[in-house]
């Protein structure tokens, strides 16, 4: 049965959508849909298609630092490293209105630096700093908001999963991905400490600095100061490893794994325990990354096959709509897919259709996967389906999803802002790597 490609990749789109439906985890939606699409057009035979794409997801090198990322930030979360970090911003930032608060972005901003997803970051701030700040006065939302805005970094600060993954889709130069994102993602935490602190200026009930009999001092600021050394010592050596070229990413994530190891004996909190449950739980994440990948790369392999993206890439390169309207346009599919998928799942499913279009339409790749990863991180933090959301929620019985919701309305136009800015200023993005690379 012969059927045009136009009605194939509305056939595909639905199929993907109504098995989503029913609940079937991403990658084996994904996977299914594209053998039985493969049956269905070429015969059993042709499923050696979807086996090599399987098999080219799992064996690719570039990926092995993934699991060893994701590593180094569960050994971090259980190092004592946050718990440090947030003493010294306790005790330096408490006396100003919304310090502590301003401080745990502070704080999630350097353990994005370290850790590489959002997950820890969030999951951590949420335990360590969001009572401490509950305690002081707080606008509950305002804490949950600054804590899940600060996680979210974790995917456009390096190292980070889903610049790894985007790059190993767009053939990009991970190094070059890292460097893009430092300075988009410095300005989204400088925009949130601004609001925060211009909110708890003009109210200060929502963000109280600490009493005149917590008052703490020199002495003890500095000493917490110099505690902090080591957490800033790991970043220095794992991105700066790569930037000077001592080490590739998948080199760096090793070293940065057994840094963070060493900080586990360096605080005494290493135990066996410790190690196996973090090994544990990186193999249940790095497994559902993976599973995605395969079903993704299956997906993408079959959309290829059928030459469905160079009928987009025909139709949108050909259609004579300005060039920009078109970026806009993905800029805004990427939100509405972050309010129903998974970041990774995205990445997967959008990057192979968008990389070849953005190339054909003369703008730099790499810059619009800084933008693709800010929409990223915009995804987890929009409901329904918002990650942030479930590892806050996951916190506490006693925190509702109405205020989740809310804690968040401040922070997602801030974001918009650090994606305009990018779009308007590419160099945000694209100093940087030029400068390292040149």
């Amino acid at each position: 049965m012969i059927m045009s490609i136009e009605l194939l990749t509305l056939c595909l789109i639905l199929s993907v959508f109504l098995v989503f439906v029913t609940g079937l985890p991403v990658a084996f939606s994904l996977g299914s849909v594209s053998m039985l699409f493969t049956i269905f057009l070429w015969g059993p035979h042709s499923l050696q298609l979807i086996t090599h794409a399987a098999l080219g997801s799992m064996t690719s090198f570039m990926l092995v630092a993934i699991p060893l990322f994701i590593l180094m930030g569960n050994i971090l979360e259980r190092s004592g490293l946050a718990e440090t970090l947030f003493k010294m911003v306790y005790l330096w930032m408490g006396p100003v209105k919304g310090g502590l608060a301003i401080g745990t972005v502070v704080i999630c901003t350097a353990m994005a630096a370290m850790v590489g997803v959002i997950g820890a970051g969030i999951v951590t701030m949420g335990v360590i700093a969001l009572p401490s700040m509950l305690r002081r006065g707080y606008n509950k939302e305002l804490a949950m908001g600054a804590i899940m805005a600060g996680g979210a970094l974790g995917a456009l600060i390096p190292p980070s999963v889903a610049m790894i993954l985007y790059s190993s889709l767009g053939k990009l130069s991970i190094g070059k991905m890292f460097l893009g994102g430092i300075i988009p993602g410095l300005i989204l935490s400088f925009l949130y400490m601004a609001f925060i602190w211009i909110k708890c200026y003009l109210n200060p009930s929502a963000g109280p600095a600490l009493s005149s009999e917590e008052t703490v001092t020199w002495r003890q600021k500095f000493a917490a100061l110099r505690d902090s050394i080591l957490p800033m010592a790991l970043i220095v050596l794992v991105l700066g490893s790569i930037f000077i070229g001592a080490a590739t990413p998948t080199e760096a994530s090793a070293v940065g794994a057994f840094g963070a190891f060493l900080t586990t004996v360096f605080y005494r909190k290493f135990s066996w325990r410790m190690l196996k449950e973090a090994c544990f739980r990186t193999l249940k994440l790095f497994s559902m990354v993976m599973w995605i990948l395969i079903g993704a790369s299956c997906f993408s392999r079959f959309y290829m096959a059928m030459g469905a993206a160079d009928l987009v890439k025909g139709l949108v390169t050909g259609s004579g709509i300005n060039p920009w309207l078109i970026i806009i346009g993905m800029q805004i599919s990427l939100i509405v897919l972050g309010m129903l998928m998974e970041d990774y799942a995205i990445i997967m499913i959008a990057a192979p259709i968008y990389i070849p279009i953005v190339t054909a339409l003369g703008f730099d790749p790499l810059w619009f996967g800084i933008l693709f990863i800010i929409n990223m991180q915009i995804a987890v933090l929009t409901p329904p389906y918002g990650f942030a959301l479930f590892y806050m929620k996951g916190l506490s019985n006693e925190i509702t999803m109405a205020q989740l919701y809310r804690s968040i309305i401040p922070f997602v136009p801030l974001q918009a802002v650090g994606l305009v800015l990018v779009m308007i200023f590419p160099k945000i993005a694209l100093w940087l790597p030029g400068l390292m690379f040149e």
